[in-house]
């Protein structure tokens, strides 16, 4: 290779880099450029109060907070203290059914369920949660916020309040308090929510699991806890 041979090349090197270091402080400026113009739009929606979820700002979310309990049976709030077993706060974006639950553990009162799920962040043992649960007497404690996910119907997770049942022996049949406090937080659940009995199913309508035992087993007495609930739902103003 001649003297001017290896000038022209060394001048086609220079030149090259030079046009590199151009395109790379060229996509610098545009970065900084699109940043600045991004940035503020996202603070403006978080001084607003707004958050995001899964691509989604707070407000695309509807209300499912609770305020007015009226019609709905006396209720303990207990809740979870937030964590990824039982419960993982996730925004809860729409209310299309309530899964009615039994909790196969006969003789158990609701706060021990409760209780139970507080401790899954220490025992591991499953993910699992309700939004309420209702005891043999027919107290009711609420465990999840109506606004959030509950770790109980599967697949429906994402768009149902569910309530968990305890029953005093293995037939899974709810004793008379129970049942009518299922019936009473259902049926408000359903005019608060904008429902009717046909969006109240049991957990075995998700995926045939056999819970709630007795009311799969006694497809009659499903049918009249439904037709119970929508009356009670009826008589509310």
């Amino acid at each position: 290779m001649t003297r001017k041979q290896r000038q022209r090349q060394l001048h086609r090197r220079m030149f090259l880099t030079g046009v590199l270091v151009v395109l790379i402080c060229v996509g610098i400026y545009s970065g900084i450029r699109h940043l600045a113009k991004t940035e503020p739009a996202m603070s403006d929606a978080l001084a607003d109060g707004s958050s995001t979820q899964g691509g989604l700002l707070a407000d695309d979310y509807e209300d499912n907070d609770i305020t007015d309990w009226t019609g709905a049976p006396p209720i303990d709030v207990e809740l979870l203290t937030p964590n990824s077993w039982s419960r993982p706060q996730t925004r809860l974006k729409k209310v299309n059914g309530i899964v009615i639950h039994y909790t196969a553990n006969p003789g158990s009162t609701a706060m021990q369920n409760r209780d139970y799920f507080e401790n899954l962040p220490e025992t591991q043992e499953a993910q699992a949660s309700s939004h309420f649960v209702i005891g043999i007497e027919g107290e009711v404690v609420q465990c999840i916020p109506t606004s959030e996910w509950s770790y109980a119907s599967n697949q429906r997770n994402f768009d149902t309040i569910s309530i968990e049942c305890c029953h005093p022996d293995d037939s899974g049949e709810f004793t008379d308090e129970t049942y009518n406090s299922v019936v009473q937080l259902a049926g408000f659940l359903c005019k608060r929510f904008n429902l009717t009995s046909d969006d109240v199913i049991r957990h075995y309508d998700v995926t045939e699991k056999l819970c709630p035992l007795y009311y799969v087993e006694h497809e009659d007495a499903w049918i009249q806890m439904k037709a119970d609930i929508q009356a009670y739902a009826d008589s509310l103003s």
